[in-house]
């Protein structure tokens, strides 16, 4: 299919961050700024999370800690490499993903992966809402004796009640959160800045004062070892879904980077310092006192250590948001757009923001983020595969940012083998096992990437590059 839409960006409509155009040299953000933003952007309790996981918290399969280890680095060496070829791409165009994913996905057939983008973000906004709302209840109590929401009674049993005051605190930090990324990116360096060393050093000494309190490390390593269950596959499948999601937005805070040494050293920064250190610490936290999320065990040991550890959650869960809210609206506005509609990214972020805040606190967090985090990991990361598949492989990294609003409506290559490799996740997570019991998700993901350029050549998808690629 090679018929053109033509879009018309320059019409008079709110781009304030360049959600619609590339983000010029003039407009790029120091360095040590979008590190801490990344460092910020890394810490999420889903690193504690997955730790506690990989233990085999609640009585679950787990990993020994050899094991656990392996399944980190790997995972997250995994994501780190994909989190930068994405960053490059976006570093050298200045395009955000809904602009780049039209060289490989189409006009509208861009709006697929951007779509998916918008419901996992908001997923995750109202996720970490809910994190948030969770800790400042612990923190709090339930002075009111109000439950808002009885999970048992939808036949959840074992997720605690959403008191009124874990509801009220959902309620006024998703609106915080909110009106920050209303803001922008600059807002966001501004939150990252002052949190990411502190809460980099809190999660250091806790980690070390849980490992005391279980005993030391011998008694750790003799507990830890008897834990069995899962394999190493879908161990990595566990990290790598807990990250798939910020690996596809990286792309829109990448392209803010002056240069390509900025983009790794950001990668760096969430994949090998933040996150494997929160994925140890509740792995930690799981076998030594019993509890992956190191401010719920703060929160027992006094109200010094207690108010430490809420602010600090609090702000660093604070970056995170933002930036899942913050891509949000860089998702939905493209798709409005595309359909010839003036859109706001500011109200975008108001009405996601108000959508998620409500979500969150009715307990998604609580019911329902497990198996979304590994519905990520199998079914989602294949969607970055057409893009690098495009990028680095068919195009060698040649784009002609002049043709940007003259791409075919959809490029069948992305559109097909995304599906493809979509079906084959979930498949090798929940139907047949993987080959040699390799992550599904990252099967997916190699097996979309040898696809596309092999429907690219079948499909008028290369007749249609083939004149600019030979100019270029």
């Amino acid at each position: 299919m090679t018929g053109r839409v033509d879009l018309d960006v320059d019409k008079p409509i709110e781009d304030d961050e360049y959600m619609l155009t590339a983000v010029p040299h003039s407009a790029r953000r120091p360095t040590w700024k979008q590190v801490m933003v990344w460092v910020g952007f890394g810490y999420v309790v889903t690193g504690l999370f997955v730790g506690g996981v990989l233990a085999g918290f609640g009585g679950q399969p787990g990993v020994s800690p050899g094991m656990a280890l392996w399944a980190i680095g790997l995972g997250m060496g995994t994501l780190m490499i994909l989190t930068t070829l994405l960053g490059i791409m976006a570093q050298k165009t200045g395009l955000s993903l809904a602009l780049i994913s039209r060289y490989s996905y189409g006009l509208l057939g861009s709006n697929i992966p951007l779509v998916v983008m918008a419901l996992l973000t908001l997923g995750w906004f109202a996720s970490i809402t809910g994190m948030v709302g969770q800790i400042w209840a612990s923190f709090i109590g339930n002075p009111s004796g109000i439950t808002v929401l009885n999970p048992a009674s939808l036949g959840y049993e074992g997720i605690p009640p959403i008191t009124l005051e874990n509801f009220l605190a959902c309620m006024v930090f998703g609106v915080v959160f909110t009106i920050t990324a209303y803001k922008g990116m600059k807002a966001i360096e501004a939150v990252a800045i002052p949190v990411a060393p502190i809460i980099l050093v809190i999660a250091l000494i806790v980690g070390f004062g849980m490992l005391k309190e279980g005993g030391g490390l011998e008694a750790f390593l003799s507990e830890a070892n008897k834990i069995d269950g899962l394999s190493l596959g879908s161990a990595i499948t566990i990290v790598m879904g807990s990250w798939i999601a910020g690996v596809v937005m990286g792309v829109d805070l990448f392209r803010f980077n002056k240069s390509v040494k900025a983009v790794i050293v950001c990668a760096f920064a969430c994949f090998v310092l933040t996150n494997p250190l929160l994925n140890i610490v509740g792995y930690i936290g799981a076998v030594s006192v019993g509890q992956f999320n190191y401010v719920e065990w703060m929160v027992d040991k006094g109200i010094i250590l207690a108010i430490i550890g809420v602010l600090a959650w609090t702000t660093s869960l604070w970056t995170t948001n933002n930036a899942e809210l913050y891509c949000n609206s860089l998702y939905v506005g493209p798709v409005i757009s595309s359909y010839d509609k003036k859109v706001d990214r500011r109200k975008i972020v108001l009405v996601v923001g108000v959508l998620g805040t409500i979500i969150g606190s009715l307990a998604f967090y609580q019911i329902f983020f497990a198996n979304f985090i590994t519905i990520l990991g199998a079914a989602f990361l294949p969607l970055a595969g057409p893009l690098i598949a495009d990028y680095f492989i068919v195009k060698k990294r040649k784009y002609d940012l002049d043709q940007l609003n003259s791409q075919p409506k959809y490029r069948l290559a992305g559109i097909i083998s995304f599906i493809i490799g979509a079906i084959l996740g979930l498949t090798f997570e929940y139907g047949i096992s993987s080959p040699f019991g390799l992550p599904s998700g990252f099967v997916a993901l190699v097996i979309t990437m040898i696809l596309y350029p092999i429907i690219y050549k079948v499909t008028n998808d290369g007749k249609f590059d083939k004149p600019t690629l030979q100019r270029l």
